[in-house]
């Protein structure tokens, strides 16, 4: 028999979600590869086989034998829009918001991220450290195995890289598996007011490259992500800060058509950046630039729903174009402050019309591809990482159908028990 580290048996639903390569695109999405009585085998921190438990069982010994007990197991879930790391919160704002003042009236009048921004700029990194961790520990307990972190609360040089040091400090600290994103370009500071270009320029010109240099320090990639809408970076805006982070050897990702499409989602396919995010009001002619091109749809349906607004991606034209279509939390201190995927998931079944598989397809796979990392992480496919869920329910089904509760009962990350039993 052959030696491995970990087997995992006696799954009643073993959900692969295959990719083959590449994200499930258009009517493909929701293919979950189920296997009934399954299994998988582990060896240094890998997937080497997945199969039904009597065979894995016959052919491999293992130092680690974990009985699922008739359980569903998924891939880890990949959560790829965040806000973290941030202080404070903004309860206030919420109570302005039930009051009828809207999200982006609150933030002309100096709220909203800027509100963030004053205490995130008036934190240590230790003290940045302190207040996020439990927020990726409660995103460990509900089945996040990789999640990415953007800048943004920061909006000057020195803050920005704070708050890199910050992801970088935390990435050392709890197993979730971070992906960061350079994220100056996430409001106009107040300093800049009636000044938007004046802020761009400091952007290229000097906050880009400084990020640029702490790339090269950490040995790393960045992301760089514009908030690409009115009243914040307008279309040229965004391009030029794009261009230039390109240059720097920055990957891209767009924030476009939170509120009104502006051409961010079809410049995010044309400059080939990872993600265009949020698309709620995404015109029809950028929803069949998706088709055509690899860019992932990065839905976050935690932001309407925390916003109490009635509009969300239009998930069925994306797919019927052909897009690939991923789910992420958009977890922040204004509009969706919520750790959870499969609360994710269930909002994405109500709302954007997804069933169950194909929310989970895009909470893993697709998820995985929208930061870069499908080859490593998203399924349970031969040769991945072993990031993998034990709920505590039978069938892949419970997700999307309950929520309110926590459907996972054990986190399994690179091979190593994380969390449960």
């Amino acid at each position: 028999m052959e030696n491995v580290d970990l087997l995992l048996y006696n799954a009643g639903q073993l959900c692969v979600v295959p990719g083959g390569g590449a994200a499930q695109r258009g009517a493909d999405l929701g293919r979950l590869g189920l296997i009934e009585n399954g299994a998988v085998a582990v060896r240094d921190g890998r997937i080497v086989a997945v199969g039904p438990s009597d065979e894995l069982r016959a052919e491999y010994s293992a130092g680690m034998l974990l009985d699922a007990a008739g359980r569903c197991v998924i891939p880890g879930f990949v959560d790829p829009h965040t806000h973290l790391p941030w202080m404070g919160d903004r309860a206030d704002e919420f109570e302005l918001r039930l009051g009828g003042a809207s999200y982006m009236e609150i933030m002309a009048a100096g709220g909203g991220i800027m509100s963030t921004v004053r205490a995130t700029r008036q934190a240590s990194v230790d003290e940045l450290v302190a207040a996020n961790l439990p927020r990726l520990q409660r995103m460990l307990a509900h089945g996040t195995t990789s999640a990415e972190m953007k800048t943004g609360y920061g909006l000057d040089t020195e803050s920005e890289i704070k708050q890199l040091d910050a992801m970088h400090a935390l990435q050392q600290q709890q197993p979730v598996e971070l992906t960061y994103t350079f994220l100056p370009a996430h409001a106009v500071p107040a300093e800049y007011t009636g000044n938007t270009d004046g802020y761009v320029d400091r952007i290229v010109g000097e906050m880009l490259p400084a990020g640029a240099e702490w790339m090269r320090a950490h040995d790393t990639v960045l992301f760089c992500d514009v908030f690409c809408e009115e009243g914040v970076f307008d279309l040229a805006q965004t391009r030029r800060i794009l261009e230039a982070a390109q240059r720097l050897g920055y990957r891209l990702k767009v924030h476009a058509d939170e509120f009104a499409g502006l051409g961010g989602t079809a410049l995010a396919v044309e400059m080939g950046a990872v993600s265009a995010d949020h698309l709620v009001h995404t015109p029809e002619a950028d929803i069949q630039a998706l088709g055509r091109g690899a860019t992932i749809a990065v839905a976050l349906p935690g932001t309407p729903f925390g916003l109490a607004h009635h509009d969300y991606t239009p998930a069925k034209a994306i797919l019927e174009a052909g897009g690939a279509l991923a789910l992420a939390t958009d977890l922040n201190p204004g509009t969706t402050w919520c750790e959870s995927m499969p609360m994710m998931m269930a909002l994405a079944c109500r709302y954007m019309g997804l069933t169950q598989a194909q929310a989970l397809a895009a909470a893993t796979l697709n998820a995985a591809f929208a930061i870069g990392r499908g080859e490593q992480v998203g399924s349970l496919e031969i040769g991945k990482q072993a990031d993998i869920l034990i709920l505590d329910v039978s069938d892949y089904r419970h997700l999307g159908y309950r929520y309110g509760t926590n459907p996972v009962q054990a986190v399994i990350k690179k091979g190593e028990l994380v969390v449960g039993p």
